[in-house]
């Protein structure tokens, strides 16, 4: 770790999916190399094992990601996971270490400032999921063949000189009613929250990053590792920030975090 590593309180990330094609891993291990924390929540959707059940896929990038998570908890930092629903399997786990890593449902979390925050991945408060999973995998199929579209795409912009977009991501916010869903997904993560008598919720789940307030309590979704590169911070004050991972990719230790554009 060089000097100029940037060093914050907490960081969260989720909807990481290793094991998809869709997983932006270099970018996320530029990321892990660059910053240092105290606590470290892994929200969820970090291992994609839906669509690892019917096709295996796994470079060394990927296998580079969980080898860098273990080491940063072998190293002192408290690494807390909650499984989401591309993750399920490891709720038969919960309350157990792995490496280091402690699997729970969910988590509160107080801040620097004293702030009390529900940690949840929310695939429970997504209507779809619960109520007719089978349309979970099958939206799940549609976003593989998307995220193939996407690959290809991003080879000719890369051949052009252009710098990585995503295509996928473009094409899910350009969806009919979506701007619907999240404001029902949104409402139903914070109702969660007033009802735990907490000050806010942060979760993952809609690859939507976002940081709001609704009825008075603090939204925040820290986004994705597949359309938008994102992670939660929070500083040493215990303000939180939204951070995109710039691009391009440049070499290993000179990129710069820069804040999410409004």
């Amino acid at each position: 770790m060089t000097d100029a590593a940037h060093r914050y309180r907490t960081v969260w990330i989720s909807d990481i999916h290793l094991g998809t094609r869709g997983c932006q891993a270099e970018r996320l291990l530029d990321f892990l190399r660059e910053v240092e924390c105290d606590t470290l929540y892994l929200v969820g959707d970090v291992i994609d094992f839906w669509r690892m059940r019917r096709a295996r896929y796994w470079p060394q990038s990927h296998n580079d990601v969980i080898q860098k998570l273990l080491r940063k908890a072998r190293k002192g930092t408290r690494v807390i996971l909650t499984p989401g629903n591309h993750d399920d399997m490891l709720r038969g786990y919960l309350d157990h270490e792995f490496g280091s890593v402690l699997v729970v449902e969910d988590t509160i979390h107080v801040t620097a400032d004293g702030r009390r925050l529900l940690v949840i991945h929310g695939d429970q408060f997504d209507s779809v999921v619960a109520r007719a999973p089978w349309l979970g995998h099958l939206g799940t199929h549609a976003n593989a063949a998307s995220q193939l579209v996407n690959q290809w795409f991003n080879w000719g912009r890369s051949k052009l000189g252009y710098p990585y977009w995503s295509l996928s991501g473009y094409l899910k916010h350009k969806v009919k009613h979506r701007g619907k869903f999240i404001h029902n997904y949104e409402t139903a993560l914070v109702d969660e929250a007033r009802k735990r008598g907490v000050d806010g919720v942060v979760c993952g789940h809609i690859h939507f990053p976002q940081i709001k307030t609704v009825d008075g309590i603090l939204y925040f979704n820290d986004g994705d590792w597949v359309d938008n590169c994102t992670a939660l911070v929070e500083h040493a004050s215990g303000e939180l920030e939204l951070l995109r991972w710039p691009e391009p990719i440049v070499e290993a230790r000179s990129a710069k975090v820069v804040p999410i554009a409004s």
